[in-house]
């Protein structure tokens, strides 16, 4: 498990439910977004509970599958160590 400081954690489970949010509103199952994202149905769980330990990339991914692009593009140029 990462030792990570809590208001990280906080910011990761926001990113998650409101991914999760997104893809309900959206109406896309779990099933269909990991497909379109080249991803497993489990990994579409951990990034919809906002796990550390799903990649930056995978996070950038999902945002742009679910149409919000100018977020993965943030996202995605963060600095490694983020």
């Amino acid at each position: 498990m990462l030792s990570l400081p809590i208001p990280v954690i906080r910011v990761l489970r926001k990113l998650g439910q409101d991914i999760r949010d997104a893809r309900r509103r959206r109406r896309i199952p779990a099933a269909i977004l990991a497909q379109r994202a080249s991803i497993s149905r489990t990994t579409v769980s951990k990034v919809d509970k906002g796990e550390p330990g799903v990649s930056r990339g995978t996070y950038a991914n999902v945002l742009s599958v679910l149409g919000m692009a100018d977020i993965a593009k943030l996202l995605a140029k963060l600095p490694k160590h983020c």
